[in-house]
């Protein structure tokens, strides 16, 4: 028997490829690209390590090119996730008395299989599938998540080595027990990444899963489930479950054993979880743990005495790379009136270099939204806007979907703060800016933190400690992940765990070692050595 206390070293964060022209990371992508491309997979339900097909069959496009079909999946019945659950509470017990570094080891196989033997294929398959560009893709599918492996394993290590205190007479120890009964993990588009994490961490921690896939990242999603067979994750552990969402909670929030469900997408979606865990909860064995990440409307706030260039700087990228399909995207400004003007001219002149088209050409900094009914939802808050009386477009407004989903980049000026682009997710490549009077700078901070129901990420930009000061104390809890100087999004794992509060989520910071904890069920065990013999205490004495 292995007695080792193992504790794994903090890591560093992987490196990121460039993707120059000529470079081998470069040309093995544009390879799997070309391979992808030509060949249509089908993608079964997996229920128990075993490949199960209903022929009930959906089909998956690229969304810069809707016309081309990359694979064709089976759809899940209640039959087969009433399967899963039985497949993942049958794989629970000698999956939580696997010694937890095995269960490591096997993450961190994942990893290091993504890192090299895998690289390129996840990566393809998510620029293909969900339209990244090379270096979204990069950032995501490969980078954050052997990010995450590696990280988890650490903070599990340092989690588990947390322990009580104990005395001569007596022994105390802390038991991470994994939840009871299984969890489901409902993984979002837009991040390959959040897909794999949102499995990978209740699974480090020795609980089992089932997986409610989104549609639109199948192709992704279904590589990674590969790999982790590969790399031994042994068969009921994770049940992989494409199919319609209602159907699949609706099944799993009936079952008495339900234990939690690990989500990332839309507030209503979450919401209706939440409310339909109420309306079963005197039905299951434990209160199920509730995690989940939502949305935002994030912002990015500049003080007078910020540098313009830098500011515009933040707004394109911020706003616009991955489409503006960030949950920490760059979503509304507020601009001091004294820069608006420099900082226009600078958006504008970076505006007019981008290029927008298929992921396949390594120039377009932009690509497609992901479906019809991003498209569509994008298209109607320019279309509004270029009817306002309260809102002008200052930059892009174009749309077209014959070939692919595609957005222009979209600045919105608006002179009504609380106009519904300043207010409303929209998930696109668009953002609404509010130009405020410079001696306005405290009342347009608590504008900015109640026009929002969200409070995810933010930024401030400023060199006035002064401002800073006041900014951070107005902003405390309108975002979770807050930026000095910086573009809302790009959170790190390792440096900054992510999660926001409010209608963000429950801000249980992936990439951080709270995550994990909420994938436990802590034990406290006392072990007295001499057991007491008499029930009198000194203070009974006469």
């Amino acid at each position: 028997m292995n007695n080792a206390l193992f504790q794994f070293a903090k890591p560093a964060n992987e490196a990121v490829k460039e993707y120059r022209p000529g470079s081998p990371e470069r040309s093995a992508l544009e390879k799997e690209l070309e391979k992808q491309s030509k060949e249509v997979i089908e993608i079964p339900i997996i229920i128990g390590g075993k490949e199960v097909r209903t022929g009930d069959m959906g089909e998956v496009v690229m969304p810069h090119n809707h016309k081309h079909v990359v694979a064709k999946y089976h759809k899940v019945g209640e039959k087969e996730v009433n399967m899963a659950i039985e497949a993942a509470l049958n794989a629970k017990k000698e999956w939580e008395n696997t010694p937890w570094v095995e269960r490591a080891s096997i993450l961190a196989r994942i990893g290091q299989l993504i890192a090299t033997k895998y690289r390129a294929r996840v990566n393809a398959s998510c620029m293909l599938g969900q339209s990244k560009n090379a270096f979204q893709a990069e950032i995501d599918s490969a980078c954050e998540a052997i990010d995450f492996f590696r990280f988890n394993n650490y903070y599990a290590s340092n989690l588990y080595a947390e322990q009580p205190s104990s005395s001569p007479d007596q022994l105390n120890r802390t038991e991470y027990r994994p939840l009871e009964g299984f969890v489901m993990a409902v993984t979002p588009f837009n991040f390959t990444s959040i897909a794999s994490n949102l499995n990978m961490t209740p699974v480090l921690m020795g609980n089992t899963t089932i997986w409610k896939p989104s549609t639109t990242a199948l192709l992704s999603n279904y590589h990674l489930m590969q790999i982790f067979m590969e790399a031994g994750l042994p068969a009921g552990v994770i049940n992989f479950l494409p199919g319609k969402g209602s159907l699949i909670g609706n099944v799993a929030l009936s079952n008495p054993n339900l234990a939690g469900i690990h989500f990332t997408g839309s507030t209503a979606t979450f919401q209706g979880l939440w409310k339909g865990v109420g309306a079963n909860i005197s039905n299951y064995k434990s209160y199920p743990r509730l995690v989940g990440e939502t949305g935002g409307k994030d912002f990015i706030f500049a003080h007078s005495s910020a540098n313009p260039r830098e500011v515009a700087t933040a707004i394109v990228r911020g706003a616009f790379e991955y489409q503006g399909q960030k949950c920490s995207a760059a979503s509304r400004a507020y601009i001091p009136a004294s820069l608006w003007n420099e900082i226009k001219q600078h958006v504008g002149e970076m505006l007019s270099t981008i290029k927008m088209g298929d992921v396949n050409d390594f120039s377009n900094f932009i690509n497609a939204v992901i479906d019809e009914a991003s498209f569509d939802n994008c298209k109607g808050y320019i279309d509004r806007a270029k009817a306002s009386l309260e809102a002008e477009v200052v930059f892009g407004g174009n749309c077209d979907k014959s070939v692919g989903y595609f957005v222009e980049p979209t600045v919105i000026l608006t002179t009504n703060p609380k106009y519904e682009s300043m207010e409303q997710e929209i998930f696109g490549p668009i953002i609404t800016i509010f130009v405020y009077d410079d001696k306005n700078y405290v009342e347009t901070l608590e504008l900015c933190d109640s026009t929002s129901p969200y409070a995810l990420t933010g930024a401030i930009f400023s060199y006035d400690l002064q401002a800073l000061k006041i900014a951070n104390e107005k902003l405390r809890y309108s975002a979770g992940n807050f930026y000095i100087n910086d573009k809302p999004t790009g959170a790190v794992v390792g440096c900054q765990p992510f999660g926001g509060s409010r209608a963000s989520g429950t801000n249980d910071k992936a990439g951080g070692l709270w995550n994990l904890i909420r994938w436990t069920n802590p034990r406290s065990i006392k072990e007295t050595f001499v057991p007491a013999t008499e029930y009198g205490y000194p203070f009974l004495a006469k």
